[in-house]
């Protein structure tokens, strides 16, 4: 199927983004723990080892103690409980994952040219603010990862020529596919914002591990909740159709989601736009 047409995305703003820049760079910032990032406050140490030692909060605390401390030939006593530690942050990067069904169950030919048209159009933002898409389709047996997460807009128009489409709703394989790259992507680093734009209907019926198709989405579902992993589910199932199996699917998901029966790169690109802007 052929790309759809591709269009300037507006600025992803999410809502980590407490500092943006008007240009390039990555758009959140996240705390952590490395002794590298910009220094915002204090807090204190607490029990075990004390590291990375915020010396102007330390005396602050301190100084207000001098009056009732010994001190025994020093002009200035500082005690275990007054010593505090740097809280940093560092800009991190963004992962959209597009994870697709490609079965002829969500009649899949125009709709798979309107997603990769959105794909391009959000690859180009991110490229420009160090984020990553990434695509991965699910059709007859099983998943594959057809775009691996890039910021690389030729890379990504190569890979996005030739996917092909029908077949039977490996839904369980797609979703666990998307966890392990999402995983694996925090293992590289684990500071970066990973969320995943699932477009199906929720009708599953291949299994990978012999339980009923559905039961063993819901379980994969799980794996997304209880790691903290952000969904957007879009339901593809027409209005006159809809047995409400997407809907089941984003709840296990912990997810919103949003009916789009007429599907364009540019309403998939609004949608996914809005949810990253208000999702808290």
């Amino acid at each position: 199927m052929p790309v759809g047409n591709a269009f300037k995305a507006k600025r992803l703003d999410t809502p980590l983004d407490k500092m943006t820049r008007a240009k390039g760079g990555r758009r959140s910032t996240t705390r952590t723990k490395r002794k590298r990032g910009r220094y915002i406050k204090a807090r204190p140490v607490g029990p075990g080892r004390a590291e990375d030692i915020a010396f102007d909060a330390t005396l602050r605390e301190a100084a207000v103690h001098q009056t009732r401390r010994q001190r025994e030939g020093v002009a200035f006593v500082i005690e275990r409980q007054d010593l505090q530690k740097k809280v940093r942050v560092r800009r991190a990067a963004n992962l959209i994952l597009f994870v697709v069904d490609a079965s002829w169950s969500m009649a899949a030919s125009e709709r798979m040219e309107a997603t990769k048209g959105a794909v391009m159009s959000l690859l180009v933002d991110a490229y420009q603010r160090r984020d990553q898409v990434g695509m991965i389709v699910f059709q007859r047996e099983r998943a594959r990862v057809v775009l691996p997460p890039t910021n690389s807009v030729e890379l990504a128009e190569k890979a996005l020529k030739d996917i092909p489409v029908g077949g039977k709703t490996p839904l369980s394989s797609g979703l666990f596919l998307a966890y392990n790259v999402i995983t694996a992507a925090r293992r590289r680093d684990p500071e970066t914002r990973p969320i995943m734009v699932l477009l199906t209907d929720g009708a599953g019926n291949v299994s990978m591990t012999g339980l009923p198709a559905q039961e063993e989405a819901m379980r994969m579902a799980d794996l997304f909740k209880h790691g903290r992993i952000r969904t957007i589910t879009i339901n593809m199932e027409h209005e006159a159709f809809d047995r409400g199996l997407a809907k089941k699917l984003a709840q296990a998901l912990g997810g919103p989601i949003y009916n789009l029966p007429d599907l364009r790169a540019d309403s998939l690109v609004r949608t996914v736009e809005t949810e990253l802007v208000w999702a808290k």
